[in-house]
This record gives C-alpha cells, sequence and structure tokens, in this order.
C-alpha cells in the first residue's frame, strides 16, 4: 500500500486506486497486472532513504505532501472499478487510478461523466492515440470507447507517434489536436506548456480536466519496463515537467498512471520513476 495519512475515501482528498488487469491488452508484452504493485514496492524503496534504522522520507522537486489527505484504497477488480470511481467522484474526491492496462481509463471517464453529467477535457500522454474504431473494448479503443465523455475540442494528445492508418483518420475527423514528439523537441517543453493550456483553457469547467498517462509516452530508454514500446518518445523530466505544470494550472476531476510491465523493466528504472512521478503529482494537485 501507499502510504495513507487517513483511512477512508470520506477522510480524503485524493484516493488512489490500483488496477491490476490487463485482460483487455493485446500487447505481446505481458505483466502490466503487475504494475500496481509494483510501483507501490517502488514507492516503498526508491522514495524514502533509510539511516540508523529510520526510514525518511524522500520530498518532492516541487509542492507540497503535508497539505494532502491521501488513501490508498487498494486495488479493484476490473468489474469493481466503475462503482469505486461512482463513490469516489461523488464525494468530491480525486481518483488517482494505477494501472493495469490503459483501457482501465475508459471505465474511469464513463464514471466521472455519470456522476458530473458533463463532457470532459482530456489530456493523453501516450505513444499511441487509442483511437481505433474497428476493434472495440480494448485498449487500444480507450478514445474511440470514450467519445461520449470527452469533450474533444478541449482535448489534447501528448507524445502520440505510433498511429495505426485508421488512427491517423479518426483524428483528423475530429480535428484532435496533438503535440507529437517532433514538435515537443522542436518548441521546447514551456512553449508545450502553454499549448496544452491553450487548448484545454476556452471554456473548460473547473474540475473537470483528466490526466491519462500511459508510461510509453516516455522513450524506452527512459521507460524499458512498458508494454507496448515506441521509440522517439519524451523524457522523464519532459513529462514530468509538463503534468505538474498542467496540475498546477487546473484543478483536476482525475488521473491515471497505465501500462507499467515489471516482467521487462530493468533495474527498476519505470517503475522507480512511476513511483517519483505519482509522488510529484500528489505534491501538485490542487484541492478544491
Amino acid at each position: 500500500m501507499i502510504s495513507s495519512n487517513v483511512s477512508s475515501i470520506s477522510d480524503a482528498d485524493i484516493v488512489i486506486v490500483g488496477v491490476p488487469d490487463e485482460s483487455k491488452s493485446k500487447a505481446p508484452r505481458k505483466g502490466a497486472r503487475n504494475g500496481p504493485d509494483e510501483l507501490r514496492k517502488a514507492m516503498k524503496l526508491s522514495e524514502n532513504f533509510k539511516r540508523f534504522r529510520k526510514i525518511i522520507p524522500i520530498m518532492p522537486m516541487d509542492g507540497r505532501l503535508d497539505n494532502k489527505k491521501v488513501f490508498d484504497f487498494g486495488n479493484v477488480k476490473r468489474d469493481k472499478l466503475y462503482e469505486t470511481i461512482i463513490d469516489i467522484v461523488s464525494k468530491n474526491k480525486i481518483p488517482v487510478v494505477i494501472g493495469g492496462d490503459h483501457s482501465v481509463t475508459s471505465t474511469s471517464l464513463k464514471a466521472i461523466a455519470e456522476v458530473t453529467n458533463k463532457k470532459i477535457n482530456l489530456i493523453y500522454f501516450d505513444a499511441h492515440p487509442d483511437f481505433v474504431t474497428s476493434v472495440k473494448d480494448y485498449y487500444g479503443s480507450v478514445v474511440s470507447d470514450s467519445l461520449g465523455f470527452i469533450d474533444m475540442e478541449n482535448s489534447v494528445f501528448v507524445g502520440t507517434r505510433a498511429c495505426e492508418p485508421e488512427e491517423v483518420i479518426n483524428l483528423k475527423s475530429h480535428k484532435s489536436k496533438v503535440i507529437n514528439p517532433l514538435e515537443l523537441h522542436e518548441i521546447g517543453s514551456t512553449k508545450t506548456l502553454k499549448k496544452i493550456i491553450d487548448i484545454c483553457n476556452p471554456n473548460v469547467k473547473k474540475n473537470q480536466i483528466y490526466i491519462s498517462i500511459d508510461l510509453d509516452c516516455l522513450d524506452p530508454v527512459f521507460a524499458p519496463g512498458i508494454s507496448v514500446p515506441a521509440p522517439c518518445g519524451l523524457s522523464t523530466i519532459e513529462l514530468t515537467f509538463l503534468v505538474k505544470k498542467i496540475l498546477e494550472k487546473y484543478h483536476i476531476i482525475g488521473c491515471d498512471i497505465v501500462e507499467l510491465s515489471p516482467t521487462y523493466d530493468m533495474n527498476n528504472v519505470t517503475a522507480n520513476f512511476s513511483a517519483r512521478l505519482l509522488k510529484e503529482i500528489l505534491a501538485s494537485i490542487r484541492l478544491m
């Protein structure tokens, strides 16, 4: 379990939920079902110093943890995720979901839209746009399965670089905003951040931003332990900078980190980064 400082959803500001499931993944590289537990293990081992039998937590680079009430709900089965997110959001808490394969995002978006009765501005960090329409209800159709819940005009894909032909067509037909790594490299992180904010800002309702992070948005050099690696990705500092600055700008309705595949990790590099990213996210989330 990630260190909780409260004992229930009702007492929390932020609720962490693990979904150890990859049943909707078509990736030949298996292991994402072990992602939630491995991330928690890395949080315990890599985000603390041990000295004279004392455990000393490593502080986030920016932001605060001491003013956040965090509850780790533990793991849930996929078929229980919908009702769990409904419960969390209905109580005005912020869910942070740890996958598992990326299809858990579809469930989260549906549950949030059910509670809020509003479309969601999605910031989608992923090497793949997950915009397949010829196949439904799997990790490659997250966006197409969720179109009824997403405000596409004020949503953005970041790090996208591995598209199927039909996904290119679908992105264009929906006038999707895409920032690929070539553009990020050309304009830099600060201008990329401004572009993301400009896309999400018009007419945005407070607390309707959802950030979804597939770890394969990173270059495999930085994150070998992922389900579907794709070259030419983001660096860990680029991703961390963008996510933290977005969180400082907006009140979010939810967030997820998915597709950690410990089977293919090297020296726990990906798990350790995931733990650090989660800590930085918790530190930067703006509370209501």
